[in-house]
């Protein structure tokens, strides 16, 4: 039910008739600093607000995080220490293929005895000086994936696949992985969102051409051992034993191959 309009010169009568309500208004009346008080104390509550609300203090990491869903090339930052315990001296020279591969790159080269290149699959208009600066010394390069990279057979030893495979459809996954594969002397880890995810922001889903495609852990095993390849047995309980020693729970489908 809608409320009936209140009529101006009733309530000015009514307030004036009430002893206290008058005694009220008449003393707001005389104290206008109280009043340009409380109008200050509201704009200083709402500026606060819109700032906890576009990212002060600590607010801006929680509402990216929900805009954009979940990442794997997060995930891979995450689970560099627990690859270090399954690949060993395996990690010497690694090869990151995914979305923000400047993050994972500059990430690997804090590590001793590490050398870390990386392959963005698109073009990244919005890289920050960092990520230049990687791309203008070689260490990252902009490819498109469904075609062969331009690397010589066994030029790494692993390849980190994340927040890439998802998006391509089968017809170049055939192309893609056996690729990567080659690529590769020990092996090959791929990190997949798993079905149901929100995944990758939109920005990101118009720059593949196609939105993410996220499929169960049946089906990527079903699809490896289709294209020929196997799983890596000795890598999968060494990345075990290391993550459950740390608790950690990946929020991406974790695949270790052999080359």
């Amino acid at each position: 039910m809608s409320r009936r309009a209140v009529n101006p010169n009733r309530r000015l009568v009514d307030s004036g008739s009430n002893p206290l309500v008058g005694s009220l208004h008449q003393k707001s009346r005389s104290s206008p600093l109280l009043s340009v008080g409380l109008v200050l104390l509201g704009a200083f509550l709402l500026i606060g607000y819109s700032y906890h609300g576009s990212g002060g203090f600590g607010g801006g990491r929680e509402a990216i995080s929900k805009v954009e869903g979940a990442s794997c090339t997060s995930e891979v930052i995450r689970a560099i220490p627990f690859l270090q315990k399954a690949y060993g001296d395996t990690m010497q020279k690694v090869l990151h293929v995914g979305p923000n591969a400047c993050s994972v790159v500059s990430m690997l080269l804090k590590e001793d005895n590490t050398e870390a290149w990386g392959v963005e699959p698109y073009d990244s208009e919005d890289a920050d000086s960092s990520c230049k600066s990687l791309v203008r010394k070689g260490f990252v390069r902009v490819a498109d994936i469904k075609f062969p990279l331009p690397y010589r057979p066994r030029s790494f030893n692993l390849v980190i696949v994340s927040d890439a495979l998802d998006y391509l459809s089968p017809k170049y996954l055939n192309k893609t992985l056996p690729d990567l594969a080659r690529i590769s002397a020990d092996g090959l880890v791929i990190f997949a969102g798993f079905p149901g995810q929100q995944r990758a922001k939109v920005s990101e889903l118009s720059k593949f051409g196609r939105p993410a495609k996220l499929r169960s852990s049946s089906w990527w095993i079903r699809y490896f051992v289709q294209s020929g390849l196997e799983e890596n047995e000795a890598a999968i309980k060494k990345f075990e034993q290391a993550v459950s020693k740390r608790s950690y729970n990946p929020s991406c489908q974790v695949f270790h191959l052999t080359s």
